[in-house]
């Protein structure tokens, strides 16, 4: 029974460790760098290099392995991970309202947070491969940023054709990078292994307590190591926790670790190398083919938090925090290989705008962090409610484990909160501007709401209104979108109004998306009959499903209820929003809120309806 599944196991390794390790993989460009030649670097000295290994040492088992290959991944919502399922998962368990607003605004802050990641993360990786250059010669140094500005330009020019094709190379390059990696490490091991008593923590805390604030400011390099972290979470829907879990313990950690302390002997040996120790551990004879390596491994690092952006996306507008989106799918056979022009090049847009405005890697750096030290707070937090709620732990258990882990995770962010005002503000103003969005537009929705039931006619009395009136009957069936069932829809009085006629058979759809990343087929579709001629519909979608509409009608016939394609019509409300004196949002939500409805995707084209079977009629809501 099992022989299937393990038969696959090691592709299934060999493809996560590109897509699930591309970005953590590539920290050694940047991390050990930046405490020994960043803003807040210490001395190269013996007992600061051991230190600062020890430190990154511990930051890899602490937040990587234990937080979340051996805690956080036992979070599955139904197969999907990341941190708008863990909101979702969390929300599931019994909470009071004052908790579920918590967990909501701990949920979409984390979430909005990743969007600050996703434009650091390509800028930072791809910028710090080709500064490798200027170590090769100094003739590069002038070429670096518009050399990094193309390659991110093709990178995101090259998402609408999607991954598929050069997706079976990640995972082959990224081992390679990986290898490449605890083979610099090992080289240089040889020559100092003395660097591997870093691994007793007492280096840690002595290197703490030596240095006081000092010491404590550089955990903001060391916890560069961490960064991608996350993504072991976010990509849980994607690949089994057993592959994720064997790269890390195979692959991804000891050669992360190897090449680190490789790092250190080299340190250890010539303080000078501190500029730039990766490149610096590279044989001049190998610079130039490192150089292309970094970079492909850089892309494929930064292919992977763009593809995880794309899904974020996504599950917020079915959950109803961001407008309809225009979303392409870029594979027939992989569900969560989609693309979203509109994310794309703002993204793009930012990053270059990045790497532009900081010029290099070490400045960027500066940035980098913040954002995924606040989001592992979060899921810190959310777990928490997960494992008393769900998982059933007691109070005292879940405290201990919630507490060492805030611990740890607050102990970063404080020294994080460090780079706020140099470049650290980004990724925050990022992340609450995508708050307010995402806040305005459920605000705005639900204010929409609230007007269509204000004085609506219930349904049941307008199917008995014209059962006795002699209304014209067309032939055909209307199908109405309508998102408050049981009310009649504007759409349907204005038809009435203006052609008066109603159609033969008239089906009022509404669609709901849960908390849960996919709905069982059996549980998608639940019918009503008001009348004879009149039908109520609920359609349920995941979060992470695309809405088809007409593919689910087509089992309408289950229930009894035949659709004959080419005798339905769709007819939907095409609102206007006009603002009143008395508005019910303050100004700045309203114009916000306007200028997202008005460049959201149209229904017909999200819930892919037939053109030539839609009829939108137009009318104005006072908002």
């Amino acid at each position: 029974m099992n022989e299937r599944p393990n038969s696959r196991l090691p592709l299934l390794c060999l493809t996560a460790l590109g897509v699930v390790y591309g970005d953590i993989g590539t920290s050694p460009l940047y991390a050990m760098r930046e405490c020994f030649h960043g803003p807040h670097a210490v001395a190269v000295t013996h007992d600061n290099v051991l230190g600062v290994l020890s430190l990154i040492t511990w930051a890899l088992i602490m937040l990587v392995t234990l937080k979340y290959h051996v805690y956080v991944l036992r979070a599955d919502n139904k197969g999907e991970g990341g941190i708008l399922a863990l909101m979702a998962l969390a929300r599931s368990t019994p909470l009071s309202p004052r908790q579920q607003k918590a967990v909501l605004g701990l949920g979409l802050f984390g979430a909005a947070l990743l969007y600050g990641d996703g434009m650091l993360t390509p800028a930072i990786s791809v910028l710090s491969a080709i500064e490798g250059l200027e170590v090769a010669t100094p003739f590069f140094a002038p070429y670096v940023v518009p050399i990094t500005v193309a390659i991110l330009v093709g990178l995101f020019l090259l998402q609408r054709r999607g991954t598929t094709g050069i997706g079976v190379v990640f995972g082959p390059l990224i081992l390679v990078w990986f290898l490449f990696l605890a083979g610099l490490g090992v080289h240089s091991l040889w020559q100092g292994p003395s660097v591997l008593a870093a691994v007793n923590p007492a280096y840690a805390l002595r290197f703490l307590l030596e240095n006081g604030l000092h010491g404590y400011l550089v955990l903001g390099a060391v916890f560069l190591v961490a960064t991608g972290g996350e993504a072991l979470y976010a990509d849980l829907g994607h690949f089994e926790e057993r592959a994720i879990q064997l790269d890390w313990f195979a692959a991804a950690g000891p050669c992360l670790l190897v090449h680190y302390y490789g790092q250190g002997a080299l340190l250890l040996r010539d303080p000078s190398a501190a500029h730039n120790p990766f490149y610096m551990l590279v044989p001049s004879w190998a610079l130039y083919p490192a150089v292309a390596l970094a970079a492909m491994a850089t892309v494929i690092a930064s292919q992977a938090v763009i593809s995880g952006v794309f899904s974020l996306t996504r599950q917020a507008v079915q959950l109803g925090f961001l407008p309809r989106a225009h979303v392409v799918h870029t594979s027939q056979h992989e569900i969560g290989q989609i693309y979203i022009p509109a994310v794309n090049w703002l993204l793009l847009a930012s990053t270059i705008a990045l790497v532009v405005g900081f010029k290099s890697s070490s400045n960027l750096a500066s940035a980098y962090g913040i954002a995924i030290s606040v989001t592992m707070v979060v899921t810190t937090m959310l777990a928490h409610f997960v494992s008393t709620g769900l998982w059933g732990w007691r109070r005292g258990v879940a405290w201990a484990v919630t507490g060492t882990f805030l611990a740890v995770d607050l102990a970063f962010l404080g020294a994080n909160s460090a780079k706020v005002l140099h470049g650290g503000w980004f990724p925050l103003a990022a992340a609450a501007a995508v708050v307010a969005i995402f806040t305005t537009w459920k605000t705005g929705q639900e204010t929409l709401a609230a007007l269509q039931r204000e004085g609506a006619l219930p349904l049941a009395d307008f199917a008995a209104q014209t059962a006795e009136s002699s209304v014209a009957r067309v032939p055909g069936t209307a199908v109405f979108l309508t998102s408050t069932p049981g009310l009649t829809p504007s759409a349907l009085l204005h038809n009435m109004k203006h052609n008066k006629v109603l159609h033969a058979r008239n089906v009022f759809v509404t669609v709901r998306t849960e908390d849960v990343p996919r709905i069982r087929d059996a549980e998608r579709l639940s019918v009503s009959h008001i009348t004879g001629d009149f039908v109520q519909v609920s359609v349920r979608f995941g979060f992470m499903e695309d809405p088809d509409l007409p593919q689910v009608m087509a089992r309408l016939a289950e229930h009894g209820l035949k659709l004959r394609p080419m005798d339905t019509t769709y007819i939907l409300s095409d609102n206007t929003l006009v603002t009143t004196e008395a508005r019910r949002m303050p100004l700045w939500r309203l114009r916000l809120f306007s200028f997202l409805y008005k460049n959201a995707v149209r229904p017909t084209q999200y819930f892919n309806l037939p053109i030539n079977r839609v009829i939108e009629i137009g009318r104005q809501l006072q908002i």
